[in-house]
């Protein structure tokens, strides 16, 4: 009695017998990228597969410190530093960059607004929530971020003068 396998294409190989398809590529896990394992962006990244570096890429850049992120990150650590790995440890870099950059423009945009509802002076405001002249105007510029404590204590300082500059409006109207 001969012993075959039950599907068609399954043929059984030796250990250590090379490959009856030389030149093909593992197959490319078809989930998006952030869903696969730490192994399958390993192997990704030991591949020459530009189109799955893509998209690792784009996982990185849609999240820079996500789960993929956090993997590539961590295939990295024991990566050779070139070719790819130097390519994606550089996307991690400038993507984290970019989205910190962002964020403290985006830090500005809130502080500014607070400054106009208060009504006051940027040396006054500056002066009111305790910070330096200069520290307040760094973070007006989106240089740095002030600590969230700090945040709170404009917001209170502001919602304090916008509700005091609010009762003059309506006593003299």
């Amino acid at each position: 009695m001969t012993v075959t396998p039950d599907v068609r294409g399954t043929s059984r190989r030796e250990p250590g017998s090379p490959d009856p398809t030389p030149g093909r590529r593992p197959p490319v896990d078809d989930r998006p990228v952030e869903f696969w394992p730490t192994s399958a962006i390993r192997a990704a990244l030991e591949t020459d597969d530009l189109a799955v570096w893509q998209r690792i890429v784009a996982a990185i850049k849609r999240d820079p410190f996500g789960r993929t992120a956090r993997q590539v990150e961590e295939v990295l650590q024991t990566a050779r530093p070139y070719g790819v790995s130097k390519a994606l440890a550089e996307v991690l870099h400038r993507t984290r960059e970019h989205l910190e950059a962002n964020e403290r423009a985006e830090v500005a945009r809130h502080i500014q607004t607070m400054l106009d509802r208060s009504g006051l002076g940027q040396q006054e405001f500056a002066s009111r929530i305790g910070v330096p002249n200069d520290d307040f105007a760094s973070y007006l510029r989106g240089e740095t971020s002030p600590s969230a404590s700090l945040m709170v204590r404009m917001r209170k300082l502001c919602d304090r003068f916008a509700k005091m500059r609010s009762t003059r409006r309506e006593g003299q109207a």
